[in-house]
């Protein structure tokens, strides 16, 4: 049983939009229950992983590496599009998403994108792909609902480049995962939260010895590989754009991209 819940978190969750987008005002609660959900997961991802693998990067995300167009690539991609779109058509309605057991991921911390993960498809996603069946689904706040803008889909952090270009074609899509965390001591959960944080995926440190150094718990990689995916968009740069959900182009442009990591 233990092991079938290790697997079925492994894939799960983009919980960086929490980390990337929270504010100083947040309340206390939802702090502790974001720190509660990122400490579950992370300690049953931590085990069997390899940690020299992205233990000196010096950064929060690492990308897979853009290839050389092959026969057949864009072709492919398209059909994952078009696969895609027509499964989201129907969660415009965010309610259809939660009637089919999609679960918003910290609906009262503010995020630039909600993530609205279905455990089952997550589950699915470490042993196969379904453009169909996506881990998450994407949302924009709009009044008191949801716009849905796109859809995330997730491997298992084992994955070879070469397993995820047979998903999606690494010369269309880079899939990232998020590295070089150092989680908070106890106590000092909302220091994430604040300006400028030292921990979490948006902290300074991003070394094993800084954050040995500060009392935290280093962690080389978090979570397993993710793809975003904006079936509605024009361009196969809209579509598989990694920028959009950085919150750091808001500010800053979409050329901004100083805080990643290429193979």
């Amino acid at each position: 049983m233990q092991s079938l819940k290790k697997l079925l978190v492994l894939p799960v969750l983009a919980f960086s939009s929490v980390w990337l987008s929270a504010q100083t005002h947040h309340h206390d609660d939802d702090a502790n229950a974001a720190q509660s959900e990122l400490s579950a997961t992370t300690d049953a991802m931590s085990h069997g992983h390899h940690h020299e693998d992205h233990e000196h990067m010096g950064s929060h995300m690492y990308m897979s590496a853009l290839r050389d167009p092959q026969p057949g690539d864009p072709e492919k991609a398209a059909e994952v599009v078009n696969q895609a779109r027509q499964a989201l058509e129907k969660y415009r309605d965010y309610n259809a998403a939660l009637a089919d057991g999609f679960r918003i991921f910290l609906p009262n911390v503010k995020q630039p994108m909600y993530h609205f993960t279905n455990y089952s498809y997550a589950f699915g996603a470490a042993f196969g792909f379904d453009a169909t069946k996506p881990t998450s689904l994407l949302y924009e706040k709009a009044g008191d609902g949801y716009k849905l803008i796109g859809a995330m889909y997730t491997a298992p952090v084992r994955f070879s480049e070469g397993q995820l270009n047979q998903r999606v074609p690494l010369s269309v899509a880079q899939w990232h995962q998020h590295v070089n965390m150092c989680k908070p001591p106890q106590g000092q959960e909302r220091e994430m939260l604040g300006k400028n944080p030292k921990f979490g995926l948006h902290g300074s440190i991003s070394t094993q010895q800084e954050c040995e150094a500060a009392g935290g718990t280093f962690m080389p990689h978090v979570f397993g590989w993710m793809v975003h995916v904006y079936p509605w968009e024009k361009t196969p740069d809209e579509i598989w754009s990694v920028e959009r959900q950085l919150p750091d182009k808001h500010e800053h442009g979409h050329d901004d991209m100083s805080g990643m990591q290429h193979n």
